[in-house]
């Protein structure tokens, strides 16, 4: 890279930061799926160092260059230089988006993905303001998980993630937004797929980015409370519940340090318990409060259905006990129509064209909303 500019990420104002970060730190480093970086670049070359570790789940990356998903790949322990662009025209303004293609993965406490700098010939430029911002939580659906691979495919393995098909990234593409993502595989609104009471997006949505574990994550501030006011969507988009409903069909969870036990069930009817229903109505209430106390001006969906729809009735009711309570009229369930055939990718999670599917779905909510707001 002889002859090239270094430039540290928390230098350079034109840079938008994608994701829940300290961002005027350097390095940068990337938590969340779909976290990166957003640019214009006015140079003929441009390049980006990255600093990554694992001990089983390795980081990958995503590049876009002008609106084409230009490259994915693995990143190897270390430092490296990637190459973005290069020998393209001096006077031409491209843009370049860098994205995290695998979640927070809370199993491997040495995962980890930083920037260090960005190498270029040329000069930053101003990005036009997203048309909308939007947050989406949830779990593996929304962390990608499958979208990559065949159907064969059963391992659970970082190369199976792809925040670059995955429904979040496709939404903001054709509505100009710019998103940001929490979510987690196996968690829920009110227990995991386990049945786990501790592995559930309510208890780790206000923090950084909680799940993660291990000391340098620690150290870099997962478990700090994140700042709402530093970025404001104008969309809420959650879709949860789909591990509250595989909790019916696995064994009891107990912690053995405390003693805590929890177990979803079926009634005599074969169907899910009223008792086990209103546990999940009662967190989707709760989180609603949550979502609103920090996003005061965002529209909520709570989107449901696209790998079964055992919980419906409980999030429904919970919206609905949460909108009566608080009068809060911003607030909507989408009903996502079910994954099948060529829709299911790997892992019988959504392949890229389910998650298209849904993204189509979702747009159109949203373009409606767009047009009476």
């Amino acid at each position: 890279m002889e002859g090239l500019k270094k430039f540290l990420p928390g230098d350079i104002k034109e840079l938008r930061i994608l994701g829940r970060t300290e961002k005027d730190k350097n390095p940068l480093v990337l938590f969340w799926t779909g976290s990166g970086i957003e640019l214009n670049f006015e140079g003929t070359e441009l390049w980006c160092e990255f600093e990554s570790d694992y001990s089983c789940y390795e980081q990958w990356i995503a590049v876009y260059v002008n609106g084409a998903l230009l490259s994915r790949q693995m990143l190897y322990k270390g430092r490296q230089q990637v190459c973005l662009f290069r020998n393209l025209q001096m006077k031409k303004i491209n843009h370049v988006k860098v994205v995290k293609e695998v979640q927070a993965m809370p199993g491997d406490p040495e995962a980890y993905l930083a920037i260090h700098a960005l190498y270029g010939d040329g000069v930053f430029c101003e990005l036009p303001e997203p048309a909308c911002r939007i947050e989406f939580i949830g779990d593996s659906i929304t962390s990608g998980e499958g979208s990559c691979g065949g159907t064969v495919e059963q391992d659970w393995v970082a190369m199976w993630f792809s925040a670059s098909h995955g429904y979040p990234q496709l939404v903001s593409e054709e509505l100009g937004a710019e998103y940001r993502v929490v979510s987690q595989s196996g968690y829920g609104v009110y227990c995991a797929y386990d049945n786990n009471l501790d592995h559930v997006i309510p208890l780790y949505y206000e923090q950084m980015c909680g799940v993660l574990e291990g000391e340098r994550n620690r150290t870099l501030g997962v478990g700090d409370a994140y700042d709402f006011s530093e970025w404001q969507p104008d969309y809420v988009v959650i879709n949860l519940g789909t591990n509250d409903g595989g909790a019916f069909h696995n064994p009891e969870w107990c912690d053995e340090s405390t003693g805590r036990k929890n177990k979803m069930y079926n009634g005599a009817n074969g169907l899910p318990a009223a008792e086990c229903l209103k546990k999940v109505e009662e967190a989707v209430a709760d989180f609603l409060k949550t979502v609103r106390k920090n996003n005061p001006r965002a529209y909520i969906l709570w989107a449901y259905g696209m790998m079964g729809t055992v919980v419906e009735p409980a999030i429904k009711a919970g919206i609905a006990a949460y909108c009566d309570t608080t009068g809060d009229k911003k607030v909507r369930y989408i009903a996502l129509e079910e994954i099948q055939g060529e829709e299911i990718g790997a892992r019988f999670h959504p392949g890229i064209r389910g998650h298209k599917k849904t993204a189509e779905q979702l747009c159109r909510v949203i373009s409606e909303l767009r047009k009476e707001a």
